[in-house]
């Protein structure tokens, strides 16, 4: 069975969308516009930067839009070349786009085995614009084509009352209750959870859903990492479309996937130098492995976070289980201790050349 290379977490800058949650990120910074994500490369190209032999092997690649990840027409002709080059794709939707999912389901039967969908399971929104039934339409959809999925609530206090209500319609359309992720505030300088419940009741009343994704989110949320990363190496965040390939939402910028494609991308771990004030989605990173002797990493898979069993069996295909169960250092090198301070060394020189950069444009600026 295929072992995870690399976790690249891929930004796509669709900054619409056709719901208007009032936890979105975006929304919150005011960030909502018309844009569709355009590449300016051709699936071609894409596909060659990040191919097999460039990324060192078989990757977990995950994309994700500002907004609706499959508004823009250019993202399932993306999604079928990363899965033909051989990657396992997963896709962030709020699972409203019906006629993108009839695409989709049209793909090869052993295409679909390495694609999984994270459904955000809006319900509100969804009860307000009369879209439940089609949600749970497109999640049977490609349910049936053969791809795996997870359904996922991002919990907000506008939620409460109707949790009974969401329990009741869920268990009845699929026989399982969703994941609960936790909504992060990302005006705050610490990036809080959004909410106004205490954190003791906040967790009484979300932890009464048994999501082994909420639970382990609970344990690293407010945790500043101070151990010697990987991120950067194992892991890295892309932009699409501009190809700037980043060691994690923190870090430089390593490479751009498409500045020659003929060349090996260059990574570069983050080590001790993280700048978040706590690894907010380490439901990834940490999870995969990032910091490999975290010992609250040991106890859960990725696979866990996101499968659950419902009257129609496991929402993840065996295989993408397998690849989702597998850890980052298993297929990658562990770094001597020499090495790792000269990663530490690397990134503080950086960060001054960085630093010295962005006062000369500040005085230039002001002149």
């Amino acid at each position: 069975m295929d072992k995870i290379k690399r976790y690249i977490d891929t930004y796509i800058d669709t900054e619409t969308c056709n719901l208007r949650c009032h936890y979105c990120y975006i929304a919150q910074l005011n960030k909502f516009n018309n844009k569709l994500a355009s590449f300016g490369h051709t699936k071609e190209e894409i596909r060659k930067a990040l191919s097999k032999k460039r990324l060192g092997g078989t990757c977990l690649i995950n994309l994700c839009a500002g907004g609706e990840t499959l508004l823009s027409n250019e993202v399932v002709p993306v999604i079928k070349e990363l899965l033909l080059e051989g990657h396992y794709v997963m896709v962030v939707t709020n699972g409203t786009v019906s006629h993108r999912f009839k695409e989709i389901c049209n793909f090869d039967k052993k295409l679909l085995e390495r694609l999984f969908f994270k459904f955000s399971y809006h319900y509100l929104e969804l009860k307000r614009l009369n879209f439940l039934e089609i949600f749970f339409e497109n999640v049977d959809k490609v349910r049936n084509a053969g791809a795996s999925f997870t359904l996922e609530i991002t919990p907000s206090d506008e939620l409460i009352p109707y949790i009974d209500e969401i329990k009741e319609y869920t268990l009845e359309k699929i026989g399982a209750l969703p994941h609960i992720t936790i909504a992060r505030d990302d005006r705050t300088n610490n990036i809080d959870i959004l909410t106004k419940v205490d954190r003791e009741e906040y967790n009484k009343i979300w932890g009464s859903f048994d999501s082994k994704l909420f639970e382990f989110k609970n344990k690293i949320f407010y945790e500043k990492r101070k151990e010697f990363c990987y991120a950067g190496e194992y892991s890295a965040y892309l932009n699409l479309s501009t190809g700037d390939l980043r060691q994690c939402l923190c870090g430089y910028v390593m490479d751009n996937i498409y500045t020659d494609l003929d060349k090996p991308i260059k990574f570069e771990a983050i080590g001790n130098n993280c700048e978040l004030p706590h690894c907010y989605n380490g439901h990834s990173f940490l999870i995969l492995g990032d910091i490999p002797d975290l010992e609250v990493c040991e106890e859960y898979n990725y696979a866990d976070l996101r499968n659950r069993c419902d009257k129609k069996g496991e929402w993840l295909k065996p295989s993408m289980k397998s690849f989702m169960s597998s850890k980052l250092y298993e297929n990658n090198d562990l770094y001597d201790e020499k090495r790792k301070k000269q990663i530490n060394k690397n990134y503080k020189i950086k960060r001054i050349k960085y630093k010295m950069v962005k006062l000369k444009k500040k005085v230039f600026n002001k002149c």
